[in-house]
């Protein structure tokens, strides 16, 4: 598949998705980014020059949503991974295929039509991943808040999940699941929106989480093979991505 920056991926209900083709078109996804990540408010790294950046955009044009992608192939150096900053993800990198790293996705706050956007931009992603060869999808689904406390009743729903034993990157802050027990009951309802959709397709999550101090945040690894899918759920993603 031949990457246009131009190219209208779907539309679907009067929501469109996008690459982002224009310094305006980045200059809008860095103010949504803005709201989401305010540590980052007016900054950019390394990763944003290296991937390309999906918009999906509302019935009134509004952007509802922007995430950044990266198409690794088997054997790709760690460092070409956002992901690879918190965990050591060589076993996992090293696995023959391609993956597809998204990152940085931000929904519009108190938008109605932010379910529909993401949904949108699964489909989209499918149609990318099927044009590409891609096998697994990845990245860092995020807490707003690095501070583990407020997060324990959420964290112990994810220390009973299906999980991939990771060592965490020498130079990232370990945060372990807090097991359910006295005080800790868990809460799938506190789990960030995002991160409960991953887990609905089935993803694979890290054995812990990681403290991100830059961004006040903690992120959590999800990984999925697209042969996982449910097979419900797969085949609406890939009906919507398709002609």
């Amino acid at each position: 598949m031949s990457f246009d920056p131009s190219q209208i991926l779907l539309a679907r209900g009067g929501l469109v998705a996008r690459y982002a083709a224009d310094p305006m078109d980045m200059a809008r996804r860095r103010s949504l980014r803005d709201q989401a990540f305010p540590a980052l408010a007016g900054q950019a790294d390394a990763f944003d020059a290296r991937c390309r950046h999906l918009l999906v955009e509302g019935r009134d044009g509004r952007l509802l949503l922007c995430l950044r992608l990266m198409v690794l192939r088997g054997g790709a150096a760690p460092a070409q991974s956002y992901s690879a900053e918190f965990y050591d993800l060589r076993p996992l990198l090293a696995l023959p295929g391609a993956a597809l790293e998204i990152g940085r996705l931000c929904l519009a706050p108190a938008a109605p039509e932010a379910w529909e956007a993401l949904r949108l931009a699964w489909a989209a992603l499918s149609r990318i991943a099927g044009g590409e060869g891609v096998t697994r999808l990845f990245g860092c689904a995020s807490f707003t808040g690095g501070e583990p406390e407020p997060h324990r009743a959420a964290l112990a729903v994810l220390a009973g999940g299906r999980q991939l034993v990771l060592p965490h990157h020498p130079a990232a802050e370990r945060v372990e699941f807090a097991a359910p027990g006295p005080g800790v009951t868990p809460d799938p309802a506190a789990l960030p929106p995002l991160l409960r959709f991953y887990l609905s397709l089935g993803a694979r999550i890290s054995d812990h989480a990681v403290r991100d101090r830059q961004l006040d945040t903690l992120h959590v690894l999800t990984w999925l093979e697209t042969a996982e899918l449910p097979m419900a759920r797969g085949k609406s993603l890939r009906a919507m991505g398709s002609d």
